[in-house]
């Protein structure tokens, strides 16, 4: 053989020997270090870019907000998203198609969909489950926060956490001053029990009338769309106040109870009175999300309940219509003479079970959910919505008694009383939300002037027929 040959042979022996080496390290260091499987097969489907549907804010500020804490996550990480934002009316039908297609972002985050959407899902198994998120904070959370996150999964056969909270509301009532005043009144003079707090406003509306001012007084939504949820919210807080427990803690039904029928139908009748008399705009049977505050905002209406801070905020930056002109109430007692309990909505993001970057979406959520992070978008919001932490409460900003609207929004979400709605213990009442029923039949008693009794057992029978397509 000769010495050319031999240096060949010589030369293919070691890198024989270099390939085994590098084999058997590569294996020793898989096994130190093993890759996340989620990850891996993440990377492999897509580059990890993360996709973001959330809901547009009122205010332009609250987009810039969350687009600064995506901005800063992505210089701190090194990781891409693809931020979108959609309004209201758009993001749940948007979600739902995404769901039946299995095109799915990886994070959403719409303020309705705690009540009409995310219990839904659950229960179908279409949520991840975000406990490895929240349990190891969620001391820091209050019982009530917890449990609104918590959904059933009817195909585990479990309940979890399978929402993150962002932030929370309930409803406040907005008013002008600065009209008060014009015909004498003040804020003081508002009465605190429920009749005499109504005809307040009532009595004001013909005073107003009375200077050729045509302003109605009450900026009541009516509508029955599907996508008018400040309706329901509103017509189930009056439910609340007038003790209509519509389910047991068995989540048993109780509609057809001759108390509780006839406690719907007075509701129905109270609104319907408001609006025969001329007290509420006849177009609010056609009011989206936003004409309520737009009706305040040019004072077509004299005050209305609004579930969160997106009417000051629209006007913070103008000193005197902030603190002078607009003003912000608590609801009355009930009718019983109790303190009125406050309907709690928790806002919340979620993360769909099949979406393709579900660990680069919990780095994201736990980085926004720093106390430090959360506080620096809440403030950048105009503090449109509420912590949920409570070491996010403490922060200045929200002890402000120097600021009318966060110091009543405050008092109320940490001393009022307050409940969570039904669909975060039941969720076929979701489909309730969904549908709007409450909306449709207010709708029906004031613009179609369909006598309440009737209007009451159309919504009653449709809500039955929705809890047994659920059983």
């Amino acid at each position: 053989m000769d010495r050319s040959w031999r240096n060949c042979l010589r030369a293919r022996s070691i890198k024989i020997v270099l390939a085994i080496a590098i084999t058997l390290i590569s294996i020793a260091c898989s096994n130190l270090f093993p890759p996340d499987p989620q990850i891996t097969n993440e990377s492999v489907s897509k580059p990890r870019e993360l996709t973001i549907w959330w809901e547009q804010g009122y205010n332009l500020e609250e987009d810039r907000a969350l687009q600064t804490v995506v901005n800063n996550w992505q210089k701190q990480t090194g990781y891409k998203a693809k931020l979108s934002f959609f309004t209201n009316d758009e993001l749940i039908p948007k979600a739902e198609r995404a769901v039946e297609a299995n095109q799915l972002p990886d994070l959403m985050m719409s303020s309705k969909g705690n009540q009409i959407l995310y219990p839904r899902l659950a229960w179908q198994d279409r949520l991840e489950d975000v406990a490895d998120l929240i349990k190891p904070i969620q001391a820091d959370y209050s019982q009530k926060t917890l449990q609104a996150i918590t959904y059933s999964n009817n195909q585990q056969g479990k309940r979890s956490y399978y929402g993150v909270p962002i932030h929370q509301t309930t409803i406040f009532i907005f008013y002008w001053q600065q009209l008060l005043a014009s015909i004498g009144l003040q804020s003081s003079d508002i009465p605190q029990n429920w009749d005499d707090f109504w005809q307040f406003w009532q009595q004001a509306q013909v005073k107003l009338k009375q200077q050729n001012l045509d302003i109605y007084s009450l900026g009541f939504p009516l509508a029955g769309d599907k996508r008018a949820d400040d309706t329901h919210y509103l017509f189930e807080q009056i439910l609340e106040a007038n003790n209509i427990n519509l389910l047991n803690d068995r989540g048993e039904l109780e509609i057809d109870r001759p108390k509780i029928r006839q406690g719907i139908i007075k509701c129905l009748n109270w609104y319907a009175q408001l609006y025969q008399q001329g007290y509420i705009p006849p177009n609010a049977v056609n009011w989206s999300n936003t004409d309520n505050n737009l009706n305040l905002l040019n004072r077509l209406v004299l005050m209305t309940p609004n579930p969160t801070l997106s009417i000051p905020a629209t006007v913070r930056q103008d000193a005197d219509t902030y603190y002078n002109q607009l003003g912000i109430a608590e609801l009355p007692h009930k009718p019983s003479g109790e303190s009125m309990r406050y309907l709690l909505s928790i806002r919340q993001a979620v993360i769909f079970k099949n979406s393709l970057h579900k660990s680069l979406a919990k780095k994201f959520i736990r980085y926004f959910i720093q106390p430090q992070v959360t506080i620096d978008y809440l403030k950048a919001t105009n503090g449109r919505g509420q912590p949920v932490r409570k070491s996010v409460w403490s922060d200045p900003f929200w002890q402000n008694s120097q600021d009318p609207y966060i110091a009543t929004v405050t008092k109320i979400l940490t001393q009022r009383q307050t409940r969570l709605s039904y669909e975060v213990k039941y969720p076929a009442y979701s489909q309730v939300l969904a549908e709007n029923v409450w909306g449709q039949a207010l709708t029906q008693v004031t613009a179609e002037q369909v006598k309440p009794e009737q209007a009451a057992k159309k919504a009653i029978a449709r809500i039955k027929d929705i809890f047994a397509e659920w059983n």
